[in-house]
């Protein structure tokens, strides 16, 4: 099999080749738009960047028109060579227990839909080589993935007057933020906020060549193409979030009898959100433990997407709930536009409305039932967090006791003095 051998024979001459750049989350609606692309005769490298709790995909953008369905391969680094494989043969499954590595929790978290392979909630251990082929091991088409750390991420509000990064400039390289564009308004009719997100680059000619970026001698910071000794001195930068408030009109009025008939026709279906009884728009009603966790993700919504969340009448503003304004914060919203509880309270349930793209598009009717007696264990969370409670209480209260008696000792000594 193909995969047996090293990386190097696919890609040691990949710098001859230049395909156009992609983005990685679009997916291909239909087959033939796999015969637009022909697959190169070495392997090459896309390369990606996303923020650590996104959602991202990646197109598997040619193959072999006699191929029905595809494998996706993932390798933490090329040198490496334990790789997991996931399929869609059968649903979405491991292929080969045999080569899969001990952590996959990866595996929980991905799916395969028109040969595009889409990772749910990415985290830090999934940057790698994702490579599209055959079961046999043949490859077609191969991404190098960077996920950066969103926990540390620089947010600056431009109300509060915040600003980028400075580039960080040396003799052999060029650390910068490449930003994405500013998102459109996330809300209509109201205050809503746009967001733009920067991700960790680096130019240099240092760079590994093996790697495909455009333009040349940038690649993301996290990025196999980046010598390791760059690495170390780039490893105190941080991505960027950038926030700030916007208001956009849900209807654009037009002028002549034809634009008051479409506004007294907006303005009937407004009417329904004042009927009690009625929902803004197609809710689902989900059923959730209390005292446990939650995320909630946007129907159709992208990393790259303006995503809005609402608890019936209250705005939940990013300036307030994202991920990392407040440390004690139990209802969040993290930088893949999810909406998280840390652990659900009965005073959660509600009707919680999710807009996308400047539109309300979704509702999620939450009920919230206690827990059931269960059998708890050790390793349980809430009994791993009970435990430090009761140590660290139980340390407090003996320095405390000690402490007293240490008092009252000297002063029984310096009295008998």
């Amino acid at each position: 099999m193909l995969l047996c051998c090293p990386l190097l024979p696919y890609i040691a001459a990949t710098f001859l080749l230049h395909l156009d750049p992609v983005r990685s989350y679009e997916i291909a609606e239909r087959d033939d738009l796999l015969n637009d692309f022909q697959c190169p005769a070495l392997l090459m490298f896309d390369t990606a960047a996303f923020l650590s709790d996104m959602t991202f995909e990646l197109p598997c953008h040619c193959k072999p028109s006699i191929i029905s369905s595809v494998v996706w391969y993932y390798r933490q680094k090329a040198g490496k060579k334990k790789t997991r494989v996931l399929t869609d043969f059968n649903g979405t499954v491991q292929l080969d227990t045999k080569n899969v590595l001990g952590h996959n929790d990866i595996t929980l978290r991905f799916s395969i839909r028109m040969f595009t392979l889409i990772v749910f909630k990415a985290q830090l251990e999934d940057s790698g080589l994702y490579m599209c082929g055959s079961q046999d091991g043949q490859i077609f088409y191969g991404y190098d993935v960077d996920i950066q750390n969103s926990k540390h991420v620089y947010v600056a509000f431009e109300e509060k007057h915040g600003h980028p990064q400075p580039d960080l400039i040396t003799k052999y390289f060029v650390s910068f933020t490449t930003f994405w564009e500013w998102t459109m308004c996330d809300r209509c009719d109201v205050r809503g906020e746009q967001r733009r997100i920067g991700l960790c680059y680096i130019n240099s000619t240092y760079l590994d060549h093996r790697y495909h970026t455009v333009p040349g001698d940038v690649a993301s910071c996290g990025s196999d193409a980046v010598p390791p000794k760059f690495k170390k001195l780039i490893a105190t930068r941080r991505p960027e979030v950038l926030i700030r408030s916007c208001t956009t009109p849900c209807y654009e009025k037009k002028k002549g009898i034809l634009g008051k008939f479409n506004s007294f026709i907006h303005t009937l279906s407004k009417l329904k959100d004042y009927i009690p009884w009625l929902t803004k728009v197609p809710t689902q009603i989900h059923t959730h433990t209390i005292g446990t966790r939650l995320t909630i993700a946007c129907p159709g919504g992208k990393p790259e997407h303006a995503v809005a969340w609402d608890k019936g009448d209250q705005r939940l503003y990013r300036t307030d709930y994202l991920i990392g304004t407040n440390k004690s914060m139990r209802v969040f919203i993290d930088h893949g536009n999810h909406l998280n509880f840390r652990s659900v309270e009965y005073r959660d349930k509600g009707i919680y409305y999710c807009w996308l793209q400047g539109k309300m598009v979704a509702g999620f009717r939450l009920a919230v039932e206690r827990d059931p007696v269960t059998k708890r264990h050790f390793n349980d969370p809430e009994a791993i967090f009970a435990m430090k409670i009761i140590g660290i209480s139980f340390v407090f209260f003996l320095v405390f006791f000690l402490l007293i008696h240490f008092v009252k000792c000297c002063f029984l000594a310096v009295k008998s003095s």
